[in-house]
């Protein structure tokens, strides 16, 4: 009853658009989507990436830092836990992915292979 004409005509217009003009509608969401990955998602997981070969590569000697911010020596390492000695004669077992930081690589252990 108050529908104006040029109303009329857009409704019969849009029933109309064909698939490019789909796919020009989903533009900006699909960029936002790509955009997204390679700002938040990529990132994480080189972080990610990199954590697990800094905590890989642990050994005993190393100094570490955890998250919780303690500082420590490693003087065990197993497979899943750490010996971590926090002060001269206290150790405590520390999960391994809980390690933030290696601050100072220790020097490598001596082999128990040498005969003398």
């Amino acid at each position: 009853m108050f529908a104006t004409p040029a109303y009329a005509q857009t409704a019969g217009a849009a029933a109309a658009a064909g698939p490019m003009d789909m796919i020009l509608q989903f533009l900006p969401l699909i960029l936002l989507v790509v955009l997204f990955y390679f700002l938040m998602i990529r990132p994480q997981q080189r972080r990610m990436k990199a954590h697990q070969q800094m905590v890989a590569e642990l050994k005993r000697g190393d100094s570490v830092v955890l998250s919780s911010g303690l500082l420590g020596k490693v003087v065990r390492v197993e497979d899943k836990e750490v010996g971590l000695e926090i002060a001269t004669g206290v150790t405590v077992k520390v999960v391994r992915t809980m390690i933030a930081e290696v601050r100072v690589r220790g020097e490598p252990a001596p082999a128990n292979d040498s005969k003398s």
